[in-house]
């Protein structure tokens, strides 16, 4: 290297250690006395709308100064096109604008006003209405705005069937268990809104609401279960009212929701779930004063958030999911007070450990210990995978420091445990459960979202591997070797693995290539080198990388470009550099990118949503991925670069 490259490459490192100091410090900032980060977590219009309607369901009397918040938020998010999208900049949804404008009706914008006629008149070229889906068909029925003949049949004695049985609660996914069982009850009641202000939304109607009974299918459902789901809700509507024991099932599916409130964490630690238990409650006449009503009513509003000039409300909280990323970024970065707070974090992590409930998955595998971590602050009933895989990955990552305060010999061990005990027939793991993969159930006329299953998927899969190869599993281990075998099987033909959990096959990329490095795969293995060269291909001329939600739509099968965004080019980049391609041009580029868009407060401006609810349903902006992930991907490439060592040591 003559004088002048030296000279530009000592100049470059040093630009590097100021940008990785800057973002150190910003995230430090942030850190809670306790030791853990939690970032908002922001979803579409739809929960903060459904909150709003919430409160008028139950006719409370209303915060007005909390729904001018919202009402200036909803109308802030709305799209050019006139209605409300799943996701910044995207098209019109039916069911998002339909609740955005009931919302905004219900706090009291006229609809004479314009933003208020443009939803309308983009909601009726959209189809009007009467194209939303069931979710949203059973909040206008609670309501009185469509008849319950518009919603799919969901018999209350679903609760009895023996688990022989094709339609059984433990065959389908943790989140549609905990929204569905309270909504079995709602079904059966049939209540009505209180709605004390008298706001109805008929106008968003093409036809008469009272005469709309069919319903939709989704783009994803196929023949011939659909034919005979959709028969078969038709058979049940006749038979409904005559089936026996609805009291019993009733009684199941009460103490069902009752023995999973999770404290004012709520069911599910979700917002649907926790509104539906709160809606079950107040249909069975439990009032306010009752412990269960009012914990689950405490858990929805604890989901607010609330600033000087707008408020909305989230799907759920992460903190664990921050805590363990943040913890990583900062190991990664390397300093002494950045890793003193990493240690703060995993100290805050370890007692969140469930090791006393066999939640729901353990229906599938009663054999297995529990030693899992949830998602949010507390969900011991439903722990996840991928959570607890990081956060092991994180705690060995640590337990090397010579100024790590405890021993998290006994929490790696047992979590290891519990992920090893989880994984799928197929080789891979899914988010919270074994073997969730009954295709069909998806064909029901309630699942028009495609959504109702937890099937393994190659991103937890691919955090699972890194985990079990960070700690020592050996590559042709009978378990290592299923896992990996899963792997090549998922990555489609141009390289790429799709991407449930996040957006999308740079996502899938990121998690797969991770997971190969740590299992001791060169980037001249196959699987390697097509990842790697995909990656490549499609970084954008400004050197960063994006992809847009659309990748999710069934009738792309593909990436679909996007303008860079933060969190996308970091996943790009510490995926390039997992299959050893930290000097590739493409790398430098990319870590230019981030360099250059560094704000002043030390993080990157994304208002992208990067993050996967339901693909095609319902999408998530984390506010941290944009503080952490590019952290990382910059103290990796600095560390790289000063080192002799080309391989990621880690599993992340």
């Amino acid at each position: 290297m003559d004088d002048a490259s030296l000279t530009d490459s000592l100049t470059s490192l040093a630009a590097l250690d100021q940008s990785i100091d800057h973002a150190t410090a910003a995230l430090l900032k942030l850190q809670r006395p306790d030791g853990h980060w939690v970032f908002e977590l922001e979803a579409d219009a739809t929960i903060p709308a459904e909150y709003v309607l919430f409160v008028h369901y139950l006719g409370e009397p209303p915060n007005l100064d909390l729904e001018r918040k919202i009402g200036v938020y909803l109308r802030r998010i709305q799209g050019e096109h006139g209605g409300w999208p799943l996701f910044h900049g995207g098209a019109l949804d039916v069911s998002a604008t339909v609740k955005a404008y009931f919302a905004l009706k219900m706090i009291g914008d006229s609809p004479d006003a314009p933003h208020m006629a443009r939803a309308r008149e983009a909601l009726k070229a959209a189809g009007g209405a009467g194209a939303c889906n069931v979710f949203t068909r059973i909040l206008l029925a609670l309501y009185g705005a469509l008849s319950w003949r518009a919603v799919p049949e969901m018999p209350v004695q679903i609760m009895l069937l023996p688990k022989w049985f094709p339609i059984h609660l433990d065959k389908i996914s943790y989140w549609a268990r905990t929204v569905i069982v309270p909504l079995l009850v709602l079904r059966r009641l049939k209540p009505r809104a209180r709605n004390p202000r008298g706001v109805t939304v008929d106008e968003l109607f093409l036809e008469p609401p009272a005469t709309i009974t069919r319903l939709a299918r989704g783009a994803h459902q196929k023949e011939p279960w659909a034919t005979f789901f959709f028969v078969l809700d038709a058979v049940l509507r006749v038979a409904e009212p005559r089936l026996p024991k609805a009291g019993k099932a009733m009684d199941k599916a009460v103490a069902f929701v009752t023995e999973r409130l999770n404290g004012d964490d709520g069911l599910g630690g979700i917002f649907p779930a926790m509104v539906n238990s709160v809606m079950m409650y107040d249909a069975l006449g439990v009032a306010p004063g009752d412990p269960r009503r009012d914990m689950a009513r405490a858990s929805v509003e604890k989901l607010l958030v609330i600033k000087d000039d707008e408020a909305y409300c989230q799907p759920c909280f992460s903190p664990v999911w921050d805590t363990a990323l943040a913890s990583h970024a900062l190991l990664e970065a390397g300093a002494p007070e950045a890793e003193a707070a990493a240690i703060n974090g995993l100290e805050w992590l370890k007692p969140l450990q469930v090791m006393d409930v066999a939640g729901d998955w353990a229906e599938q595998r009663p054999n297995v210990r529990p030693g899992g971590w949830a998602f949010q602050y507390r969900n011991d009933h439903y722990p996840d995978l991928d959570d607890t895989a990081v956060v092991v990955m994180a705690m060995d990552r640590a337990r090397h420091l010579a100024e790590t305060k405890g021993d998290y010999g006994a929490a790696i061990d047992r979590g290891r445990e519990w992920v090893e005990g989880l994984q799928s027939t197929n080789g891979g793991w899914a988010a919270f459960d074994a073997d969730n993969t009954y295709h069909y159930l998806n064909n029901i006329p309630f699942a028009d979202h495609g959504a109702l299953l937890d099937p393994p998927t190659v991103d937890v899969a691919a955090r699972c591997v890194s985990m079990l190869a960070q700690l020592g599993e050996p590559t042709d281990s009978p378990r290592m070797k299923s896992a990996l075998a899963y792997l090549e099987r998922e990555q489609l033909a141009d390289g790429s693995w799709f991407g449930r959990w996040g957006v999308n096959y740079i996502y899938g990329a990121w998690s797969a290539l991770c997971a190969l490095n740590a299992a001791g795969l060169t980037n001249a293995h196959p699987m390697v080198r097509k990842a790697a060269d995909w990656l490549i291909a499609i970084q954008n001329p400004d050197g960063g990388w994006g992809e847009d939600c659309d990748s999710y739509r069934l009738d792309y099968k593909g990436y679909v470009p996007h303008p860079s965004s933060a969190s996308q080019t970091a996943w790009a980049l510490l995926g390039l550099m997992a299959a050893g391609e930290a000097d590739h041009p493409s790398v430098a580029r990319g870590v230019a990118w981030l360099q250059a868009r560094q704000g002043q407060d030390g993080f990157w401006p994304e208002d992208h949503y990067t993050g996967g609810g339901f693909p095609r349903v319902f999408y998530l902006r984390y506010h941290g991925y944009s503080k952490f992930f590019p952290l990382w991907a910059l103290a990796r490439y600095r560390n790289l670069r000063r080192g002799n060592e080309r391989r990621v040591a880690f599993g992340m």
